[in-house]
């Protein structure tokens, strides 16, 4: 009797093992598939992916004297301190950086151009591999990583352009953000061979249209290959609008936040 009231204690035992272990199983695929990779696209890509190297960083409170747009606000709630932290690390205002962020993808951390571009900022895969070797980061896609190389490259292109005052400088390098820099340096080219000033955007803005394959016999003149650098140029007008409409939402975001 004692060997089988042994063995029925013993199957008890494996019977309430065996539901703990089920039950913790449960729990577990539970809770991964509310935080895990199985969250459809839309909700993890709300989800800003916080490298475990970032160091800590002091960012100033952010003030909305006026009324922003939704996206906004909660774009600055879940991205704020990594936009200010590396907008300070590279001396651009923060506000500028949320105005490219908001024309280039609208927030979206995982959109995706027709060109390939990618994420908050929008940046080209080639740009991005040559960010990630300057940077020394493993990559630029999540978004952390992602707003740290755009605001880097941003940057970059800003110091291209020391012959101008700020607000022409601005404006040339989000032209060449969008365009690509040596697009805009055939632009001051041309804007310099008739006798404009290179350095002021409304000059380089008039000679963008010049860049198409229509003004081949001024490119003779021009360069020895009688053709712009970076080639024939047809989307100017994109890129005009792209900086006119980045500036109105600076000047929207200036207004409002501080």
């Amino acid at each position: 009797m004692g060997g089988i009231k042994r063995m029925n204690n013993l199957r008890i035992i494996l019977e309430r093992t065996f539901r703990s272990l089920f039950l913790l199983a449960f729990i577990s695929v539970f809770s991964f598939l509310n935080q895990g990779c199985y969250k459809p696209v839309a909700a993890h890509s709300l989800t800003t992916e916080i490298s475990p190297s970032q160091e800590l960083f002091e960012v100033a409170p952010i003030d909305i004297d006026r009324p922003i747009d939704a996206l906004t606000e909660l774009s600055l709630r879940r991205y704020g301190p990594t936009i200010q932290k590396y907008s300070e690390r590279y001396d651009l205002d923060w506000r500028l950086v949320l105005a490219v962020m908001k024309r280039e993808s609208m927030f979206r951390p995982t959109a995706i151009s027709n060109r390939g571009a990618f994420g908050l900022m929008q940046i080209m895969p080639t740009t991005q591999s040559e960010l990630v070797e300057k940077l020394g980061i493993d990559e630029a896609v999540t978004p952390y990583n992602n707003i740290k190389a755009g605001i880097y490259h941003l940057r970059s292109l800003y110091r291209v352009f020391s012959g101008s005052d700020h607000e022409n400088r601005l404006r040339l390098t989000l032209a060449a953000y969008n365009a690509g820099l040596t697009r805009i340096l055939d632009a001051q080219d041309i804007a310099a061979y008739l006798g404009e000033d290179p350095n002021e955007w409304q000059a380089v803005k008039s000679a963008l249209p010049m860049l198409s394959k229509r003004h081949y016999t001024l490119h003779h003149k021009i360069w020895d290959s009688a053709k712009p650098r970076a080639g024939f140029f047809r989307d100017w007008k994109q890129t005009i609008g792209y900086v006119e409409s980045i500036m109105d939402y600076y000047d929207e975001y200036r207004l409002a936040l501080h």
